[in-house]
């Protein structure tokens, strides 16, 4: 490759349109990166969680507890842990009030974990919309840099009596560095977020299905026995 056909020299020479649309490419590029990185270990962090988690609740004998010790661990609780201590703190807190039927203490810890569900996984969900943005709008930003420099290109043209590819061949490589940028942008946020959401949605059933399975234990454990604090 000529000097004059480099990459550095083709984005060097290009027009400031041109470079300014490179530069949002770019920075894009770098910020759907960090995007991935980081969504990439929290939804590995919530895996593994939900997994110790499960082993550890469903080897539990008692509820009260299991949710006392819970409660003494040091750190942050996330996913499942949430959704638990939501539902059984909700649970105990109306079973001490006289004059609730049993239906609706259940009910009452239930929409209780349903809130904790939707924040947890407003938590997951993060950045997706980021990574759909740069996925269906990078190529047509950097058409639109290929196009303006592919116009300036003729434009300049114009202004000589006899074009030779030696002239065009400059002004036409470097607009279509614009466009090579932006499916570099673009391919990476796309894999990104399909495989992100496919991730989330596996977690979300995982929530919803201890959801429902720790509702059917507080439904006939609330016509059994009232659980202690």
């Amino acid at each position: 490759m000529s000097p004059e056909l480099s990459i550095m020299s083709l984005v060097t020479h290009a027009s400031l349109v041109v470079k300014a649309i490179m530069l949002v490419l770019l920075a894009a590029s770098v910020y759907s990166w960090v995007v991935i990185f980081r969504k990439r270990s929290l939804l590995r962090r919530a895996r593994e969680a939900a997994e110790e988690f499960e082993d550890r609740f469903w080897s539990s004998q008692d509820l009260t507890q299991f949710y006392a010790r819970l409660n003494k661990q040091r750190g942050e609780h996330s996913g499942m842990e949430r959704i638990f201590e939501a539902g059984f703190r909700e649970f105990v807190r109306l079973r001490k009030q006289s004059g609730i039927e049993p239906m609706a203490v259940v009910e009452g810890a239930q929409r209780a974990m349903r809130v904790v569900l939707s924040r947890e996984m407003d938590d997951l969900e993060h950045g997706l919309p980021l990574l759909a943005t740069v996925g269906s709008t990078s190529p047509y930003i950097g058409l639109f840099g290929t196009v303006w420099g592919i116009m300036n290109s003729f434009q300049a043209l114009g202004n000589v009596h006899q074009a030779t590819l030696a002239m065009v061949a400059p002004g036409i490589s470097e607009a279509l560095v614009a466009t090579a940028m932006g499916l570099f942008a673009a391919i990476p946020a796309v894999i990104g977020y399909n495989h992100f959401s496919s991730d989330t949605d596996r977690l979300y059933n995982r929530y919803e299905a201890f959801l429902e399975e720790f509702s059917s234990i507080l439904h006939r454990q609330v016509h059994v026995s009232v659980p202690s604090r």
